[in-house]
């Protein structure tokens, strides 16, 4: 079958790293139990928040860059490096899951916090660690806040097939990446957890979130361009997101929710998170079209300074997500430790985000310092090393040849004695 998608263009949309970072800085606060700072995050203005965010970049992420290698080199060049980033991603959590069990359990045996074992689930971590760990290894036994990796990593690698697929029937991918989603909300389909029940990010609905943005990146963004721009759009989305709001705070107070039928306000509190509520990608679809409306890939903002920490964020996402989750079990232990009060929150939460920037820039400049710094066209500078170069290499040469004739033929003089002993003899 021929290539019918819309291969992404040459370029980096800084949006895409902006929002990363984002999602990264909000997954940290999220993370942090009973701060007063998480009222800042989108989780608390909606049905959605960073997880949809973090789910959809990554799917358009792997788009972008595996797509080309699947349509230029083949499938098996193209699964190969999707297959390479999903154990890259497997060694991260393997680390993260056993830094973070370490830390916990010394802290809660050192501080005698024992609560700290049961709150962030690693209680049966210490009763039974053999079968614990293999059930971690097997991604079944999970943590507290080590959730949304592994389904990266399931995400990853079940991609190949349904990249190919995509290459080639872009809408019959995403339509049956739609069914599957019904499907499992119908039948509760989900992957098991160790010790009980299912993942608390169900893949099976969750995949479609992922693939979606992989549509868009493949072309499903420039087709709904005119949807998107269209002044409907707007006002729908608008209103479902007052709509969003209005029905989360009706679920975090009383007073306003007793306001609404208590039908309407139970349809959407509790949030359905692991099988990924419908209502819950739709909020995430209204926000994306405001901000494209608002927000297009050259958008000035993009190379101010101010955002610059967050796109860097963005770009080296994994070691700032690694990170970030071990801050903020840091974070909660100090604050339950030290202070509870307002300004330690305040004060925790940006020592927290420094540090996971500080680690971003750091990286990034490792990453350049990897790469051989290659000279631009034209340099006459580099042009001139070189000719001096291959100048020195002919001299060099020249010599080496020069000794070797010698030692290969006698010398001049001791060929001219040869020949007046011959004619003295004769």
């Amino acid at each position: 079958m021929t290539i019918r998608a819309v291969l992404p263009a040459e370029g980096r949309d800084l949006r895409l790293d902006l929002f990363r970072g984002i999602a990264n800085w909000a997954i940290f606060l999220n993370h942090i139990p009973n701060i007063a700072l998480i009222w800042i995050t989108t989780r608390n203005y909606g049905f959605s928040d960073a997880a949809e965010l973090f789910v959809f970049i990554a799917g358009y992420a792997a788009a972008i860059v595996y797509a080309k290698s699947m349509a230029t080199q083949g499938f098996a060049a193209g699964a190969s490096r999707l297959l390479e980033r999903a154990w890259q991603l497997y060694v991260a959590h393997v680390v993260l899951f056993v830094i973070n069990v370490a830390v916990i359990t010394w802290v809660a045996q050192t501080y005698n916090q024992s609560q700290l074992l049961n709150e962030f689930n690693v209680a049966r971590f210490i009763d039974h660690p053999v079968l614990t760990l293999a059930q971690g290894l097997l991604l079944k036994y999970k943590p507290f806040n080590l959730d949304i990796l592994p389904l990266y990593i399931v995400l990853l690698a079940a991609c190949p097939p349904v990249l190919w697929l995509m290459l080639r029937r872009p809408h019959v991918a995403i339509v049956g990446s739609l069914l599957l989603y019904f499907a499992a909300r119908h039948f509760e389909w989900n992957l098991p957890a160790y010790p009980s029940g299912g993942w608390y990010f169900n893949p099976f609905t969750w995949q479609f979130l992922f693939l979606l943005g992989a549509w868009c990146a493949l072309g499903g963004a420039p087709r709904m361009r005119t949807i998107v721009w269209s002044p409907a759009a707007l006002l729908i989305g608008t209103a479902y997101l007052s709509f969003a709001l209005l029905m989360t705070m009706a679920g975090r107070f009383e007073t306003l929710g007793n306001l609404f039928p208590e039908w309407l306000v139970g349809a959407f509190n509790p949030n359905d998170k692991t099988n990924l509520a419908p209502y819950r990608i739709v909020h995430f679809i209204a926000m994306a079209v405001i901000v494209v409306r608002f927000m297009p890939i050259d958008w000035p903002g993009l190379k101010s300074g101010l955002l610059q920490p967050l796109i860097v964020c963005g770009q080296r996402s994994l070691e700032v997500f690694c990170v970030g989750l071990l801050l903020s079990f840091i974070a909660h232990f100090l604050l339950e430790e030290i202070s509870a009060s307002l300004l330690a929150e305040i004060l925790v939460s940006i020592a927290g985000i420094g540090l996971m920037t500080g680690i971003a820039y750091y990286r990034s400049w490792s990453k350049r310092l990897e790469k051989r710094p290659r000279s631009p066209p034209g340099d006459s500078s580099d042009e001139a090393i070189r000719d001096v170069e291959k100048l020195g290499g002919a001299k060099i040469a020249n010599r080496f040849a020069t000794a070797d004739s010698r030692r290969r033929s006698p010398s001049v003089s001791s060929r001219t004695k040869e020949r007046t002993a011959k004619l003295t003899t004769n």
